[in-house]
């Protein structure tokens, strides 16, 4: 019985992954793989000719790289400002984390009440007289406006998320080290780079992985802000799915989705690679 208790232990979350996981993949696999009855490559053949395909494809890999490279710089300044803090610490960190309680859906219509028509900022312009009439910005005339407006609610909603990982981190890391290198007469930064990053590779390893996995799955934000205007893979699923009743190719679009996710998790894995025993 003693050698059978690990096992038991886990059955619970074996038995919950297979079951809202690993059995609804499987049904995606098959349907991607399958087009009137018989197995094929025609949905990946239809998807991948679709015009918006490149389009959805482009725009999702662009948002992700200028919005996870931003999150992390802020997280990391974040982090490290809380785990500085001798007083206010729980104040401050609860009032960066705001964000992480807002949906998708939310964070996305708070921002297009700043950039719509009749927003914030149409009113600020017109006030301090730079235009003499509220102007479209979401419009299709103006896409840059709507990949800021996308950039900057991914990055107000989200970046919370990897500063709580980050946080973590910082205060697993023993104080005696950066004491040390001060000693040695490291300056700040150079203590930051050659201490406190290399030791805090699990925790950026781990933030990583969640963020870019979420960027690639971006959907409520780009909808809400951007509409058809702006696709994305995530936006195009939905719409084969729901819109034009395609199981099948909106099966080959999530597939792609994650393919590009288990190839970025890869990347990162062996970018930051942590050796084993290292402190986590």
């Amino acid at each position: 019985m003693p050698r059978m208790l690990p096992y038991l232990l886990l059955l619970p979350a074996t038995a919950f992954l297979c079951l809202f996981f690993l059995y609804p993949f499987t049904l995606v696999a098959i349907d991607s793989v399958t087009r009137d009855g018989a197995y094929s490559l025609e949905n990946f053949r239809r998807m991948a000719g679709h015009w918006k395909f490149g389009t959805a494809f482009w725009n999702t890999m662009l948002l992700a790289a200028v919005v996870v490279p931003i999150q992390l710089a802020m997280a990391l300044t974040m982090a490290s400002i809380v785990a500085k803090l001798q007083r206010g610490r729980s104040v401050i960190l609860y009032v960066f984390a705001i964000p992480l309680g807002i949906s998708d859906l939310a964070a996305g219509l708070i921002w297009l009440s700043v950039f719509e028509q009749s927003g914030f900022l149409n009113s600020l312009l017109v006030g301090l007289g730079i235009v003499e009439a509220p102007i479209l910005l979401l419009g299709y005339q103006n896409l840059w406006v709507i990949f800021i407006a996308i950039v900057l609610a991914e990055v107000w909603r989200a970046t919370a998320i990897m500063m709580v990982i980050l946080v973590a981190g910082l205060g697993l890391i023993p104080k005696e080290y950066g004491e040390a290198a001060e000693v040695f007469g490291a300056t700040r930064w150079q203590r930051f780079v050659r201490v406190t990053l290399p030791m805090l590779r699990p925790s950026l390893q781990t933030a990583l992985i969640l963020r870019v996995i979420l960027a690639f799955e971006v959907f409520a934000v780009v909808v809400a802000l951007g509409g058809t205007q702006f696709p994305v893979l995530m936006s195009e699923t939905y719409h084969w799915q729901f819109a034009m009743q395609d199981r099948g190719i909106a099966a080959a679009f999530a597939m792609v989705i994650l393919g590009i996710s288990v190839a970025f998790t890869v990347l990162i894995l062996r970018l930051l690679h942590v050796p084993k025993g290292a402190r986590i």
